[in-house]
């Protein structure tokens, strides 16, 4: 026990990377072998399961923000961390002591073991143990990848959602949107409500039939649920949001982006109901003052202005094309200095074509990740869109490159990938 005890971040992290598996291991035997040998603690768990291509961790931590304003002691479970593994427990709106977390690891690692468990799986694991530990009233639990055979599936919630069908994890969901809604969809149970957010066609269909299969009430953007009057600036977004007998009008939240209105509508969805079943009370002011203290790293965050530097971590074509969409509204007719690395099983060529029309220059280096892609092969189609381009050994260089040539005036941006905002977020706190 010692040895473990006095392990520190970095030698955790790299003894549960190289003894259980970084991969994905889809498939909910060795998770529920897991949790019945820990005494099945999700069991005690109530709250929200929230699943999706894109939006699902916004929308978490608009659901921790609402629940917290309403006085509710929150559990928040989100994957993957940006800069600390402990983001990944998040308990009253603050990351959970490592030393927690390692104690906890610790414990059960015997366990781990036994089933041959993934790092998720120990991740998922050690967070429902944790929650029902601290007798956590609210837990928001974010699914890791697909839904069907995700970890977080044996959570039983009072309310799910589904924020959005794309293509991502082709390798691992499937190679349509139709598959990939099978998969998501799988999150749905029985006679418990679910939230979607934008989901149109034949990926609508399939969620809608999986609803209806096990009598799940289902709560659609612009059906059930509506946003209207969305405008957004460099301050945040303003919306107004109908649902039944409810309507608040100019909501304003500090998260940027259009596409965030969407997001937050089925947040404040899944919220009203889960409250509607536990008889609390919901208040308009306390919704409105919890809309503005939303806190959720990364995604559209203004990290200074004089120049101004925003970085997302859309890491899909969909992703992308909103992101893009978003700064266009944003920087009207501006052509902006973007500091990118790419993850090679990511649809790079495509997602780099949609940033090159807004870029006046771009920075192309290579994320610590063991799956980034190369240098040249990112500026090589950024050089046939006739874009110049600077490459750099490291995002953090990259940065830096793009600081030294910006104006005060210009607009750094940070984007391709969760790993390559972490690390521009890391160079502007330390250097």
């Amino acid at each position: 026990m010692v040895l473990f005890l006095v392990m520190n971040y970095s030698e955790f992290l790299q003894y549960i990377y190289q003894r259980y598996s970084g991969n994905v291991k889809l498939g909910l035997e060795r998770i529920t072998g897991i949790l019945q040998d820990m005494g099945n603690p999700q069991d005690s768990l109530s709250g929200i399961h929230v699943g999706g291509t894109n939006g699902k961790g916004s929308t978490c931590a608009t659901l921790e923000a609402l629940a917290l304003g309403h006085g509710l002691n929150t559990g928040l479970n989100t994957s993957p961390h940006l800069i600390d593994y402990c983001e990944r427990f998040r308990i009253d709106g603050r990351n959970l002591a490592f030393e927690e977390v390692l104690e906890a690891f610790h414990r059960h690692e015997e366990t781990f073991t036994k089933w041959d468990a993934s790092f998720f799986e120990i991740t998922t694991a050690i967070a429902f143990r944790l929650f029902a530990e601290r007798k956590v009233g609210f837990s928001i639990i974010e699914v890791g990848l697909g839904g069907r055979l995700d970890a977080t599936n044996l959570f039983t919630p009072h309310v799910s959602v589904i924020t959005t069908i794309g293509l991502d994890h082709v390798k691992t969901l499937g190679d349509t949107p139709e598959l990939i809604a099978f998969e998501k969809a799988g999150i749905i149970k029985q006679d418990i409500p679910v939230v979607l957010g934008r989901i149109e066609g034949p990926p609508l269909e399939i969620i809608l039939q999986k609803a209806e299969e096990v009598n799940s009430p289902v709560y659609r953007l612009d059906s059930e649920y509506f946003v209207t009057d969305v405008s957004s600036s460099s301050d945040g977004i303003r919306f107004t949001y109908r649902f039944e007998d409810i309507c608040f009008e100019d909501l304003q939240t500090n998260l940027l982006g259009r596409h965030q209105a969407a997001n937050i509508s089925a947040a404040l969805t899944a919220f009203l109901l889960y409250c509607r079943q536990e008889r609390i009370a919901v208040d308009e002011a306390k919704v409105r003052s919890a809309l503005g203290q939303i806190n959720w790293m990364g995604r559209m965050q203004l990290l200074q202005a004089n120049p101004t530097v925003i970085v997302d971590g859309a890491h899909n074509l969909h992703g992308i094309e909103t992101f893009a969409s978003n700064l266009s509204e944003l920087f009207p007719g501006k052509k902006l200095l973007f500091v990118v690395s790419i993850l090679a099983d990511k649809d790079y060529v495509s997602m780099l074509k949609v940033l090159c029309p807004l870029a006046k220059t771009f920075y192309i280096s290579k994320n610590e990740s063991d799956r980034a892609a190369e240098i040249e092969a990112q500026a090589k189609v950024v050089r046939a869109m006739s874009i110049p381009c600077k490459t750099a050994p490291s995002v953090r260089d990259a940065y830096h490159l793009a600081l030294a040539d910006a104006d005060k005036d210009d607009v750094i941006i940070g984007a391709g990938s969760l790993y390559t905002v972490a690390e521009i977020i890391s160079a502007q706190n330390t250097d």
